[in-house]
């Protein structure tokens, strides 16, 4: 059960971590607005879908669980 208690405080430690550099505004210009993101804007609709951002967020994210399990 130590296991658990010290992987949900690191982890809880990187949310937060990453919560205060996207408030703090970093990634404002360019988060969600990589080459590849799909936006499109019609007369009374508007679609936007990050896909290259999803990648990008989960090929980091993976780095660090696989890191954080070695």
């Amino acid at each position: 059960m130590n296991d658990v208690g010290k992987f949900l405080v690191i982890a809880g430690l990187l949310i937060a971590a990453i919560g205060a550099l996207l408030w703090s505004g970093f990634g404002r210009g360019w988060l969600g607005r990589l080459p590849g993101d799909i936006h499109y804007k019609g007369d009374n609709f508007s679609f936007h879908f990050p896909i290259v951002t999803c990648l990008l967020l989960s090929l980091i994210l993976s780095l660090i669980l696989w890191l954080l399990k070695k």
